[in-house]
């Protein structure tokens, strides 16, 4: 998962809401020809919060069968464990590679709260776990030991930026424990990151342009800094400064960058709304910018 930028698709509903199987198909099908680490089907970006159980079967199941072994499929799981567990065993019977465990719903816990909740998922399912630090989710590195030592789970995604505490916690894992750079726009911190040891990341503009985003992806690798900083400095700063304008733009502001595109994504659920259009004229603008300094085309 190290090897690429790790694709997290978006559900696709249509218009009246209700889930669109075909074409969330095609969407992750277009995702996985270009090349992706691993495919992170029904997590943040997908809206895991949106779906019911049936859907969610349908969306994890559809990520394996196009995955079709090729890579890592990873489905999103959440809330308290009892329900992150009927999640996981869904997952298990469609055939998912891993589970990333969301932060959990609503309450604050201690650092032992914590850790059981993922002794507890990890006790009720054979897959592997990736936990994700985020919101009211941040471990210490006394913690980070304790989870690292559950023998399923076998990384941490990290959405929080604090690369103080991100070093504490890769020191204090064991030397195969998995790391990922979980902000929100990724690309944005990339370097920051690999400098504490954490390389790899997942990549919400994968979701509309990975054409832009396998570019920063190998400039990265390669050491280009040229290509980095022109590609942040036009296009990914700007992009975050468009979806800082509203609440839930990191979901809503993406799919309506894949709709541009043609992606058959359709809209975003509730609570989720929809950017006026003065957000997606700018959008179109900054989109047509980005792909032209990759050598693409909207």
């Amino acid at each position: 998962m190290a090897h690429g930028v790790l694709s997290f698709p978006l559900t696709s509903f249509r218009d009246d809401g209700s889930l669109n199987p075909d074409g969330f198909r095609a969407h992750v099908a277009g995702q996985l020809a270009t090349a992706p680490g691993a495919v992170f089907p029904a997590c943040g970006t997908g809206e895991f919060f949106s779906l019911d159980e049936d859907e969610y079967r349908r969306v994890v199941a559809i990520a394996v069968e196009e995955a079709a072994g090729r890579v890592p499929v990873v489905a999103g799981v959440g809330y308290g464990w009892a329900q992150a567990v009927r999640f996981a065993r869904i997952a298990d019977e469609a055939g998912a590679d891993a589970l990333l465990v969301l932060p959990h719903y609503l309450v604050t816990a201690p650092q032992d709260g914590l850790v059981a909740q993922l002794e507890h998922i990890a006790a009720r399912t054979r897959l592997p776990l990736i936990a994700y630090q985020r919101g009211q989710v941040a471990f210490t590195a006394a913690s980070l030991r304790r989870i690292a030592r559950i023998p399923t789970v076998i990384g941490l995604k990290d959405g929080h930026s604090d690369l103080d505490r991100l070093q504490r916690l890769t020191l204090a894992a064991p030397d195969d424990f998995l790391f990922f750079n979980g902000a929100a726009t990724a690309e944005i911190q990339a370097r920051a990151y690999a400098t504490v040891g954490v390389p790899a990341y997942s990549s919400a503009v994968h979701a509309f342009a990975p054409e832009i985003a396998n570019a920063f992806f190998a400039a990265l690798r390669e050491g280009d800094d040229e290509t980095v900083e022109k590609l942040l400095r036009d296009f990914y700063v700007p992009l975050v400064e468009l979806r800082d304008r509203a609440p839930g733009y990191a979901v809503s502001l993406v799919k309506a960058a894949a709709r541009l595109r043609g992606r058959p994504v359709g809209p975003v659920r509730a609570p989720l709304t929809e950017p006026p259009a003065a957000d997606l004229a700018d959008l179109r603008t900054l989109l047509t910018t980005g792909l032209d300094l990759v050598g693409a085309t909207l």
